[in-house]
């Protein structure tokens, strides 16, 4: 049965059944853009991964603006807020959401070494309670190769719960020396997730907002 809800969950995220939604939920997606994705996507197919779950996340929420206001940005040594896709302005078609993949390949191809994971969260949580929504949700997507940078999950945890209105939480998809289901043990019970096939990314935000939702009634 769980398996068939996976495949039925694939490519679209559907509004929570039972919820009263007057004002569309705002989103922010945090994607990691950094030189590590090209690096060593020889090694795991990590850049790829990247690509595939953009084009999840595109897919998935592209039926319902009504329902949710989404906003993709990346992150680099370069950059903590690379725009790509505004809220409003979420890509209809296959040619605009292949314009947003080739984007960034790119910055990943050409980026510096560094990394700029919190200040990007930092800026993410700040952004997304700019305007009045139903909820606020803000997703880091990460490669995990953050040890390196000496950033713990303590200052990833900070930086999630600095606003309370703000739902945020980091998915890993990559690892090394397992790396992701380290971080994801040492964050906050479900802030974090490891997710190494992107088809069950629709699975893992269903599950986040089923899990908000029976919070929320039992306050």
């Amino acid at each position: 049965p769980e398996k068939k809800n996976v495949f039925k969950l694939r490519g679209e995220v559907e509004p929570t059944p039972g919820s009263i939604q007057e004002l569309p939920k705002r989103i922010r997606f945090v994607m990691d853009v950094s030189g590590s994705m090209t690096r060593f996507d020889d090694e795991d197919g990590r850049l790829k991964r990247l690509l595939q779950a953009t084009t999840m996340i595109m897919e998935s929420f592209s039926p319902y603006p009504h329902k949710y206001q989404i906003s993709v940005v990346g992150h680099s040594g370069d950059s903590a807020e690379i725009p790509l896709i505004e809220y409003g302005k979420f890509p209809d078609n296959r040619e605009k959401r292949a314009q947003i993949l080739r984007k960034m390949a790119a910055i990943s191809e050409y980026a510096s070494s560094g990394d700029s994971t919190i200040e990007a969260l930092k800026l993410a949580v700040r952004d997304v309670v700019k305007e009045e929504a139903d909820d606020y949700f803000v997703f880091l997507v990460s490669d995990a190769n953050l040890r390196r940078y000496g950033i713990s999950p303590q200052e990833i945890s900070r930086e999630m719960s600095v606003n309370k209105k703000v739902n945020a939480y980091a998915i890993f998809i990559a690892s090394q020396w397992e790396e992701a289901t380290t971080l994801t043990k040492e964050l906050p019970m479900g802030k974090g997730y490891v997710c190494l096939d992107p088809s069950l990314l629709p699975w893992i935000f269903q599950r986040i907002f089923a899990l908000k939702m029976l919070r929320d009634r039992a306050t």
